[in-house]
């Protein structure tokens, strides 16, 4: 449960002023929603997340690839074998 003293905290760490009334209000609240988390926390799920994943990816298999030669073709201007592209910088 969350005490005064840490909603004091939160709200200094907030920058937040907070008088006494606020105080009261805000620790109920902060602990209602943490007494939700628990409800949470118990409810069975009956199912364990790692039992049905699977791998959506395809095995890497190597395929043949352009050479060299016809990688070049495509480009407008080669230069010693290699494809040559304007400068970023």
């Amino acid at each position: 449960m969350v005490s005064k003293e840490e909603v004091e905290h939160i709200a200094a760490i907030a920058d937040i002023g907070i008088d006494d009334s606020e105080l009261e209000l805000f620790t109920s609240q902060f602990n209602e929603i943490i007494g939700y988390f628990d409800i949470l926390d118990s409810i069975e799920e009956g199912l364990d997340s790692t039992q049905t994943r699977h791998n959506v990816f395809r095995e890497d298999v190597p395929l043949p690839s352009l050479s060299q030669e016809d990688a070049l073709l495509n480009s407008t201007d080669p230069e010693d074998g290699f494809i040559r592209a304007p400068r970023v910088i």
